[in-house]
């Protein structure tokens, strides 16, 4: 065997292992949750850091724009793409509230948060988690194994059985292109009827 085959073998061994591991109705709850969300026109608001800050990107250009229907545009923000307002708020006063206080100015009640930290232990992202939750929003947390510090707080955890940061973001795309197929799925289906 390749390297490159130990790795494959890696990578399927954590998919297989989410596949046992993973409550099909918590992921399910999570596309009924943001589907009504959008539906209403309230907002998705996606935060993480690193290589999570460009899954955050990527959900979002996947929902504004169209995965794989054409429909309308969903309300869908990545709350790392913005560096303007990333780099002043963190100079200005600290980088672990740069998501809390974008929630405070974009958050509203019925919305929802996503949040993508594979350790679970984000401060900024617990923080704009905290900051949901005052909001009146649903969070959502895609994490690895456990939760960490974001399981208590967050009303669905999608958590990856795996601690190494490489395969929980590995199965954190299998995730979210699942929650956006079956979003635009249930959308477009309504904008049908």
């Amino acid at each position: 065997m390749s390297r490159f085959d130990d790795y494959l073998h890696s990578s399927l061994a954590v998919l297989g292992a989410l596949r046992e591991s993973l409550d099909p109705a918590r992921i399910e709850r999570a596309v009924d949750a943001i589907s009504v969300a959008l539906t209403a026109d309230k907002p998705l608001l996606i935060c993480g850091n690193g290589g999570s800050a460009a899954d955050a990107m990527h959900i979002a250009g996947e929902l504004v724009g169209r995965y794989l229907k054409d429909r309308r545009a969903l309300k869908a923000i990545a709350l790392s793409a913005d560096p303007a307002v990333l780099t002043a708020w963190a100079n200005d006063v600290g980088y672990d509230s740069v998501f809390a206080r974008q929630v405070e100015a974009l958050g509203e009640a019925g919305g929802i948060l996503l949040a993508i930290s594979t350790s679970g232990r984000s401060k900024n992202v617990v923080a704009a988690v905290e900051a949901a939750r005052a909001k009146k929003m649903l969070t959502i947390a895609l994490t690895g194994e456990g939760g960490a510090d974001l399981r208590p707080l967050v009303d669905i955890l999608l958590d990856v059985p795996s601690s190494e940061t490489p395969l929980i973001q590995q199965a954190h795309i299998c995730i979210y292109h699942y929650l956006c197929n079956e979003i635009e799925r249930r959308i477009a289906s309504a904008m049908d009827r």
